[in-house]
């Protein structure tokens, strides 16, 4: 059966936006580290008063706690800039997402305007879809794998 001109205009059309399917992980990863850099930078200039946030949100040791979401997000906007480790920093920078909404975005509802938790679930989709396909072809951790596939053949 002989395909008509609109289903092969299609294929092409998908053939040639398949070429640029690595695109979409490098600008999530570099929009995360954006985001990440923004809040580890307020974090890291007041990290005492950051701690004591912690605490009055009832978080459990807040001094470790807001050291270890500054590093986490700190670690963040390097590993996803270079693309470096991305399965691997994805899930801690989730669960410091997740923490986030329970507690400081939940109460306020769903909308970014009103503080709620619009854009951390919308971070939490970007690093789910990071974690489950890798940082693509746009990545250390592309050249990484390649290096090591290669040492493992021969």
């Amino acid at each position: 059966m002989k395909e008509n001109g609109i289903i092969k205009l299609y294929r092409s059309a998908v053939a040639a936006i398949q070429k640029a399917k690595n695109l979409p992980l490098l600008f999530m990863r570099l929009v995360l580290a954006y985001g990440f850099y923004t809040t580890a930078s307020m974090k890291w200039q007041n990290i005492s008063g950051v701690a004591e946030w912690f605490g009055s949100l009832g978080i459990p040791m807040p001094v470790f706690n807001a050291y270890l979401a500054a590093l986490t997000e700190a670690a963040g906007v390097i590993l996803l800039t270079l693309g470096l480790a991305t399965r691997l920093i994805s899930i801690p920078l989730m669960i410091t997402m997740i923490v986030a909404i329970v507690t400081v975005h939940w109460g306020n509802g769903f909308e970014a305007g009103n503080n709620g938790f619009e854009i951390p679930l919308y971070y939490i989709i970007m690093l789910f879809v990071l974690l489950v396909n890798g940082a693509g072809r746009i990545s250390v951790d592309y050249y990484t794998d390649r290096i090591l596939k290669k040492r493992t053949i021969h």
